[in-house]
């Protein structure tokens, strides 16, 4: 792919196979062009980057635990934010999360929050709004020097790997995104079948996106044959990329929906291969 790299094994526990990198803004001047880029006016339009796979029999919403209760408002926290970006000149909006990490730098976020995905492009104007309510931004707007994707995601669109990390330019001040807004550890390889809440900004009908939202349940496999799994949960568009919290760390985040069961969010397993990806994000 034109613009990107197969990083090499910079850091411990980096595959470099696993991973594909894309620099943003990388100056000063770039970075000030990405923050003014997102006008409120450019934020409230932005598209959800949802994502759907087309379901079957074994997909569908038909038990009690598939009934999803409405996703509980949540007050804004400042690890938690929105992620705007651009991809084919169109702007998109998903959710994300300030993750721990040796830079301090981390925004972790799904793969095609970043990233076309299935051999496209990487997105471009990357932008963490920590906090966002209704238009505000207490914490300020911090723009992406760099993304890192799976190459499971950027190559095939695989969404058992549909995960990605973005690392923050520090702000005006010299800071760091987690010395500002505080963050969540994140972890890997845990069991299966642990209860979350997941956060996000869901932006589709019956939500406008401008509030927090999350959902509680237990993980089950995905039916459809995929590594991922599921919760209950009637979050939309614009909640992808949110973070799933378990035992106070981040676990998953929103990837996908069939279309014949709108009550289950499925995010992908945080083994190796994404953890391969953050490692080579953390030590950016």
């Amino acid at each position: 792919m034109a613009g990107t790299d197969v990083t090499p094994a910079t850091a411990d526990g980096v595959r470099a196979s696993e991973v594909v990198h894309q620099e943003l803004a990388t100056t000063r001047a770039q970075q000030r062009a990405a923050e003014a880029y997102w006008t409120p006016e450019r934020m409230r339009s932005a598209i959800p980057a949802d994502a759907t796979l087309p379901g079957d029999a074994s997909t569908a919403s038909a038990t009690a635990q598939d009934i999803a209760p409405a996703a509980v408002p949540e007050n804004p926290r400042p690890q938690l934010g929105k992620v705007f970006f651009t991809i084919g000149g169109v702007n998109y909006v998903c959710s994300g999360t300030a993750t721990n990490s040796g830079n301090g730098d981390v925004v972790t976020t799904a793969g095609h929050c970043l990233h076309e995905g299935g051999g496209g492009s990487f997105a471009s104007a990357f932008t963490f709004v920590p906090a966002y309510n209704n238009g505000s931004a207490p914490y300020g707007q911090w723009s992406a020097s760099d993304l890192y994707t799976t190459s499971g995601w950027a190559n095939s669109g695989d969404f058992n790997v549909d995960a990605g990390f973005a690392v923050m330019n520090e702000n005006s001040s010299g800071q760091s995104l987690t010395s500002v807004v505080g963050s969540y550890p994140i972890a890997f390889n845990l069991s299966r079948g642990l209860t979350y809440t997941s956060y996000g900004y869901p932006a589709g009908p019956p939500f406008n996106g401008q509030t927090l939202y999350s959902c509680t349940g237990a993980a089950r496999l995905d039916p459809g044959g995929q590594t991922t799994q599921g919760i209950t949960c009637d979050m939309t568009g614009g909640s992808s990329g949110g973070g799933w919290i378990t035992g106070g760390q981040l676990n998953s985040v929103n990837s996908y929906k069939y279309t014949n069961d709108p009550n289950t969010m499925y995010g992908p397993y945080f083994g190796s291969t994404i953890q391969s990806v953050y490692n080579a994000a953390a030590a950016a």
